[in-house]
């Protein structure tokens, strides 16, 4: 899912270093707390394919061929992607909540459990709570696209599901729920990775057996996704597994980030190679699919990889988005809220689109505006508060 920090948590030393890749890059150990645009970019990036993806699906559930004459990749590239957005989630949430607790606390093993759980809390309950409220109250109206059907559970069972971090599992077990509460299964997977977290940290923090056990997560990750789903397809996609590889990696970053201060060659490679991998995965997937890297679940560790990549980099510069990104930087500084609510917004809109008898030169227009309708919610949101 998604990095569920406060702002302030968000901020994440690095050193102090001219623009990316520079040509006057400094080696100084010199800290400052500024915010990662290029991590925010990353997060504006995955929020982007998570929305494209789920208008897509409305358009492809009522057999609109919107895409027809347009080339398989381009298509794919632009509203297919959205799992692959959730595992860009998934390894920026690692390195953040791993950085973040080595900036608080001073290492791992020296986190605070209590405090990071009452942390946690603060920034996760209220939104998640709102919307449950919300979302339990449209299905008692009866509400068309909100009511959460008896063959899977029905709402106390799905309000359990979310409450005990185990959406994923009762979509696996029943079959999907409505859309406002499928895209609870990543913030599942999340908050048992929260959840285990601190007492790991510290536990393990001071020696190695917590790389063996990251690196582990790593190793099992593309298994979780292929042969240890059993054939069960919604779980290759939901398991817990699936998306702890990403995570892990985004925690193997921040400790090695911490520790070591990358050359200017270095991090030049770094940012060449990971832009690489996220362009072949996500623009070249279907090449990825002739080379079984989906079949084998290697695709997402390589997304990972590459995504990691580009957060060190981000780390240890100083690069700040040129104004042309700003809109993604932004859309990535409420990934999290978007991605919550940003449902509402896809189903208002689609129940107008086919309300007005499904017109084709609708559909730009229904995709534009729901990336704009949920930014702008969002942002006038938090000018409310």
């Amino acid at each position: 899912m998604l990095p569920l920090l406060s702002d302030s948590e968000r901020h994440i030393p690095h050193p102090m270093t001219s623009p990316m890749l520079p040509e006057t890059f400094s080696t100084t150990a010199t800290h400052s707390w500024t915010r990662l645009d290029g991590v925010d970019i990353l997060r504006g990036v995955a929020i982007f394919f998570v929305l494209m993806n789920h208008v897509n699906m409305r358009l492809f559930l009522i057999k609109l061929p919107y895409t027809k004459g347009l080339p398989e990749q381009l298509v794919s590239s632009l509203v297919w992607n959205g799992q692959y957005g959730v595992q860009i989630f998934f390894a920026v949430s690692g390195f953040l909540i791993t950085s973040t607790t080595i900036r608080r606390w001073g290492s791992l093993s020296s986190i605070d459990v209590r405090d990071f759980y009452l942390l946690r809390f603060a920034r996760i309950g209220p939104l998640l709570l709102t919307l449950l409220a919300i979302l339990s109250v449209l299905h008692g109206l009866g509400v068309h696209d909100y009511v959460v059907a008896a063959e899977t559970g029905g709402l106390g069972r799905a309000l359990v599901a979310a409450l005990t971090f185990h959406v994923n599992l009762l979509e696996a077990q029943r079959g999907y729920l409505p859309g406002s509460w499928d895209v609870l299964w990543s913030l599942s997977v999340e908050e048992l990775f929260y959840l285990f977290f601190p007492p790991i940290c510290w536990l393990l923090g001071r020696g190695k057996l917590l790389f063996v056990l990251l690196l582990a997560f790593v190793v099992v990750g593309p298994f979780g996704r292929t042969v240890l789903a059993h054939g069960n397809e919604i779980w290759q996609e939901v398991s817990y597994l699936g998306g702890m590889d990403a995570i892990a990696l985004g925690c193997l970053t921040a400790i090695v980030v911490s520790r070591n201060q990358f050359r200017r060659a270095s991090l030049r490679i770094f940012g060449g190679a990971g832009a690489a991998l996220l362009i072949f995965i996500l623009g070249f997937s279907i090449q990825a699919d002739a080379w079984s890297l989906v079949r084998s679940g290697l695709d997402m560790s390589i997304l990972a990889v590459g995504t990691c990549m580009l957060i060190a980099v981000a780390a240890q510069t100083r690069w700040r988005s040129p104004r042309l990104l700003f809109p993604i930087v932004k859309l990535g500084r409420c990934s999290y809220e978007v991605y919550l609510v940003h449902m509402f917004v896809v189903f208002a809109l689609f129940n107008m689109f086919v309300g007005r008898g499904e017109p084709m030169v609708g559909v730009p227009a229904l995709f534009w505006g729901d990336g704009r309708t949920s930014a702008a919610g969002v942002r006038d949101a938090h000018r409310g508060h």
